[in-house]
């Protein structure tokens, strides 16, 4: 998938005008990218039009207007771009009631998680079993993160079974505490067809 460059980015006052328009778009883009895995778990497949809003959202947010800054900030969030054959998703741990639950509830909420990066979400493809890469950093062994970048890097045989209709394509999360898998729903495996040939 292209890089983003800074060249594409607007201003602040540049993306205010458009901002409206933008963030509505990308919310039905979502909602199309979004897979939910049992109660707990959502993957948000990322591609060039959300990790570019997020840039935009995040340089409106801190008023980033400096281009080494703004740069900054586009080198940390091309990392969710998908490689060639892969898909490349934002987990995020969720967690119901959430604001009825002291933070000690919340965190032992999210740390039952835990392991849950090294060896726990594929993606299954037919008879292909993809399994998730996730970027170093989010949780360390007393504390687990709530949000997770990761990767499917899928083979060529496995690109081919995506693209057949007849292929169930699902995810599947198998954790000690948490089992649970949910096939893509046709309007996102299309859209990551896209991805995948991009």
């Amino acid at each position: 998938m292209k890089k983003i460059e800074l060249s594409e980015l607007k201003n602040i006052a540049e993306y205010e005008k458009v901002r409206e328009r933008m963030r509505a778009d990308v919310i039905e883009l979502k909602k199309r990218r979004r897979v939910h895995v049992g109660e707990n778990l959502t993957f948000l497949f990322e591609n060039r039009e959300t990790v570019l809003f997020q840039v935009q959202e995040m340089m409106r947010t801190e008023r980033i207007v400096e281009d080494d800054k703004i740069q900054a900030e586009l080198d940390a969030y091309r990392a969710l771009l998908p490689g060639p054959g892969e898909l490349s998703a934002t987990l995020f741990i969720e967690i119901p009631d959430l604001f009825k639950l002291s933070q000690a509830e919340v965190r032992a909420t999210v740390n039952r998680f835990q392991g849950l990066d090294e060896d726990g979400v594929e993606l299954r493809v037919g008879d292909h079993r993809v399994k998730a890469r996730f970027e170093s950093g989010h949780s360390k062994e007393e504390k687990m993160a709530a949000v997770h970048y990761l990767r499917f890097p899928l083979s060529g045989e496995a690109r081919a079974a995506f693209a057949d209709p007849g292929t169930d394509a699902r995810i599947v999360v198998d954790h000690p505490n948490y089992r649970a898998e949910a096939l893509l729903p046709p309007p996102v495996r299309q859209e990551l067809l896209t991805d995948l040939t991009a």
